[in-house]
């Protein structure tokens, strides 16, 4: 399986004996801001319920007061600035966020990502950003006339006292998050403009329009052949791509994006979306503590990736809830994982069988030496990216699984024909 990210790398260390004073608070936002972030740490650390005395002294029955808000917004925007130096991106926070907070808190990130990028000019925005937000709908909505804080109180509903325990859990979440590999620029960066050169949307609609059939089916062989004629597609566009580059065309280097996983099973995820990468030429890490892959490539090929594994994990989790008899085994996660574990594995062969076979019917004289410069810049990608990483493989516990697993793989059909 591809490789692990297994850095631990926050920067941070624990603060024993941490206190949280609130007799010690005036009325200087400064203060109240280094207070608020002491108490976004100690919540980091177990203390919720040192904390939550702590808020329900300094918020006491009544609204939050302005100076609170101002401290709370000081020691918030602080915090978000250092997430994204440290890597993190819009759409990274919010699925770390969605894994692990409430609605409340969730909402509060969202806004305090929109009011950070509120402080950049549009064309200083790299396009990935804006588009990570706009995803989220994180925007402006409140005004200048009173504190974020007390209007989002307000709009949500909740007290002065619910409203700053659900921030202090949020800014809790930034303080935990590891440094991950900077993949695109912080807003504001000086940068040349890099557009992105992805597929044409009516390879992008044919290949779409295939995925949706395979989703839809009741028929597992009718859903890999469907699969396989979109890997194909998929490679006969990067092939035709490969083909046109001349020696004086400027090539972009490769680019990463990152893949959130729901759980369960995400290492057995992770290794299906590893074998898409390789049969697309692309790499694949994952990074197993917080549930995500980064997949790094030519953007044709990463909007490969993203569309074929999105498709297959639905599939590979069809298939193996509509195959499984009816046993205690069969309903058990070790059954669950196998399965998925030998499904990926068998997929992921024939998917490179295919891309094998697509590339040979070619012209593989011109066609190889080009590939193997692509290769080339990709691995020296990654080594930029990811300069210490290991290899990581999964343990199985169920042979019934991986049997029914790698049956349920090697019924489907993938000769295209």
């Amino acid at each position: 399986m591809g490789k692990q990210n297994r850095r631990r790398r926050t920067g941070r260390k624990a603060v024993p004996g941490l206190t949280l004073d609130a007799d010690a608070l005036s009325g200087d936002p400064a203060r109240i801001a280094e207070a608020i972030a002491m108490a976004a740490l100690a919540w980091a650390q177990g203390d919720t319920a040192g904390v939550g005395s702590f808020l329900a002294r300094i918020t006491g029955q009544g609204p939050i007061s302005e100076e609170l808000a101002i401290g709370t917004r000081l020691a918030s925007e602080r915090l978000i600035a250092h997430a994204f130096e440290f890597g993190w991106l819009p759409a990274d926070v919010h699925q770390a966020a969605r894994r692990r907070l409430d609605e409340f808190a969730v909402g509060y990130l969202t806004d305090l990502m929109a009011e950070h990028r509120a402080g950049f000019a549009a064309e200083s925005v790299d396009e990935t950003w804006q588009r990570q937000l706009d995803d989220l709908d994180a925007a402006v909505w409140w005004t200048a006339d009173r504190p974020h804080l007390n209007q989002w109180a307000d709009r949500a509903l909740l007290t002065g006292h619910e409203a700053l325990t659900a921030v202090i859990a949020a800014l809790a979440l930034l303080v935990q998050l590891p440094k991950l590999e900077r993949i695109r620029p912080l807003p504001g960066t000086v940068r040349p403009h890099r557009p992105h050169h992805g597929v044409d949307e009516k390879t992008l609609g044919r290949v779409r329009g295939l995925l949706a059939k395979a989703e839809s089916t009741a028929f597992p062989e009718e859903a890999e052949t469907l699969s396989a004629k979109a890997q194909e597609l998929m490679t006969k566009y990067a092939i035709d791509r490969v083909l046109l580059e001349t020696p004086t065309t400027p090539i972009d280097l490769p680019t990463a994006r990152r893949i959130w996983l729901d759980t369960p099973y995400t290492d057995a995820k992770a290794l299906l979306i590893d074998l898409v990468t390789r049969a697309n030429r692309s790499r694949a890490i994952f990074a197993a503590d917080w549930g995500f892959v980064t997949i790094i490539g030519d953007d044709p090929d990463l909007d490969a990736v993203e569309l074929l594994s999105t498709s297959l994990l639905v599939q590979a989790t069809r298939t193996m809830i509509d195959t499984a008899p009816t046993t205690a085994e069969a309903r058990s996660r070790a059954y669950r994982k196998a399965f998925l574990t030998a499904y990926a594995t068998r997929i992921g062969d024939r998917l490179a069988a295919t891309t094998a076979t697509t590339i040979a019917d070619s012209d593989p004289t011109q066609l190889l030496p080009l590939l193997a410069t692509h290769h080339q810049r990709v691995d020296n990608a990654v080594e930029t990216y990811f300069p210490t990483t290991h290899t990581r493989g999964i343990t199985i516990r169920s042979t019934e699984g991986w049997d029914a697993g790698t049956e349920a793989a090697n019924r489907a059909h993938l000769d295209n024909s």
